[in-house]
């Protein structure tokens, strides 16, 4: 368990922050990117579970909880070294997760005719930004794979992608189980 007695270090002051395995990164680096885009995602349905309830809400907390899981598989990089410790890795579970709750929720909407709009009821609409923020801690983990030397568990970019897809269902569901989205008019004036 994390015990934190201290909040401020002063040891990033350098411009470099400490992964799990003790290793400073620039606060630049593409790893270190990554982990804030997730950062930023899981603070973004904190928002969203403000409006959320039931189901939904529990949902939203399993989710928050798998992120905290995927940055840390992040902080700990695959580099092949052994450690003193087990370092905590995403697995595939929980992805399977996100694809049942996806066609669980899926299934209770009929289907689009039209793009929508990120918009509706507030919860729709911060799943909405959720979404997007994921899209982006999705794209800043696969520009990570494309670093020398760097490795991503594979379950963290399949994770990322299948929970935009889940907050853009969740997103769905939130506006009348889809009856209140806003749909997309082309050239509308």
């Amino acid at each position: 368990m994390v015990k934190l007695n201290r909040i401020y270090t002063r040891t990033g002051d350098d411009g470099t922050t400490g992964l799990g395995d003790g290793a400073r990164r620039l606060k630049t680096d593409a790893r270190v990117v990554a982990m804030g885009s997730v950062d930023e995602a899981n603070a973004a349905l904190g928002v969203a579970r403000l409006f959320a309830e039931g189901a939904v809400d529990a949902l939203l907390a399993q989710v928050q909880n798998d992120l905290f899981d995927l940055g840390a598989d992040l902080a700990v990089p695959e580099d092949g070294q052994p450690k003193s410790w087990t370092p905590l890795r995403l697995d595939a579970q929980r992805v399977e997760a996100l694809e049942r709750a996806i066609d669980q929720y899926n299934s209770e909407m009929a289907p689009l005719s039209s793009f929508i709009l990120p918009a509706g009821s507030p919860l729709s609409a911060h799943l909405h930004l959720a979404r997007t923020i994921t899209r982006r801690a999705e794209r800043d983990c696969v520009a990570l794979t494309q670093v020398a030397g760097e490795v991503v568990s594979a379950p963290v970019t399949t994770y990322l992608n299948r929970l935009s897809d889940l907050l853009f269902v969740l997103a769905r569901h939130a506006n009348d189980q889809g009856r209140a989205d806003v749909l997309w008019v082309p050239g509308k004036v």
